[in-house]
């Protein structure tokens, strides 16, 4: 019966009886080995304990696309917010520091030299970051997006591997340099007259590619956690259970930056007002809250 219609439309007692049945084939079969029985009935049972196993306990095993389906809807957002202490840290130093950058270069453009490299500040803005950074042609997308999502994940696996290396101190001033940066060519572009198309260029893509730096920056502290304030664990065991839950951030990021260079390379380049690429950006951000909010609320990280 199991093997014309499945489990799933077996009843509570025929699936009991299912259980009983192949306790007594096991058995049976291993009776039959010991006690050197006629090799055809060893090979009848052999034969259908196998069978009869597959049924019993292959289907409790997930699949490959059961287990991304379950990690990308239960394990990384219930992860990100186990992680939210770390996380939200990195949120908040990013913003604070990107208003300051900002405020600091609004006053004095100048003062951009003091918080950056000097290869990374304009010299002499004419035109819009629009009109700069995507001055490629369609055909061009694709090799593009590979390289920005290349660009963008070393970035995020650096950020997360100097908690390992620097014991979260490294992670702290990348995050903070991403936040200067962010907000001193923020205010560049706004002096320059390009300030909204700035920020319309930006949300598309950004909102993902951020909020996948400030995981990793979460993933790099909750590393240098583990290492520094072990609790009732040995240093050891605390290591490694920050380095897993921090795997599966960064594992999430990984995805979250794919998304967003993908964005970057076909969609930010197309010839849209500011306002629906500003509105793009609005939209991905509240898919973001939705998800980190509410998906997989019944995770458990015990199941993992």
């Amino acid at each position: 019966m199991a093997g014309r219609r499945g489990l799933r439309t077996l009843r509570a007692p025929e699936l009991f009886e299912l259980g009983r049945l192949y306790r007594w084939a096991t058995s049976d079969l291993a009776y039959a080995q010991g006690h050197a029985f006629d090799p055809q009935i060893v090979h009848y049972l052999n034969r259908l304990t196998a069978r009869a196993h597959a049924y019993v306990y292959g289907s409790t095993v997930e699949t490959g696309r059961t287990r991304i389906v379950k990690f990308f809807t239960q394990t990384f957002p219930g992860e990100c917010r186990r992680a939210w202490p770390y996380i939200g840290l990195c949120i908040a130093l990013t913003v604070v520091w990107a208003a300051v950058s900002y405020a600091i270069v609004a006053h004095d453009p100048s003062n951009a030299y003091a918080l950056l490299p000097e290869q990374i500040v304009p010299a002499h803005i004419t035109k819009s970051l629009h009109d700069s950074n995507f001055a490629f042609t369609p055909n061009a997308s694709a090799m593009m997006s590979s390289m920005i999502i290349t660009n963008n994940i070393r970035v995020a696996y650096m950020t997360f591997a100097a908690g390992i290396v620097t014991a979260g101190i490294g992670t702290l001033y990348l995050i903070i340099f991403n936040a200067l940066m962010l907000g001193a060519l923020g205010a560049l572009f706004a002096h320059a007259g390009f300030g909204a198309d700035f920020w319309a260029t930006v949300a598309p893509h950004g909102v993902i590619e951020l909020t996948a730096i400030q995981i990793a920056g979460g993933a790099g502290l909750l590393i240098a956690a583990g290492v520094l304030l072990p609790g009732r664990l040995r240093r050891r065991d605390a290591i490694a259970q920050s380095g897993r839950r921090a795997g599966m951030l960064i594992a999430g990021v990984t995805a979250m930056l794919c998304v967003a260079g993908i964005i970057e390379g076909f969609f930010s380049p197309l010839r849209f007002p500011a306002d629906v690429r500003a509105s793009v950006g609005i939209v991905t951000g509240i898919g973001l809250v939705l998800y980190f909010g509410f998906c997989g609320r019944g995770y458990n990280p015990r199941h993992e």
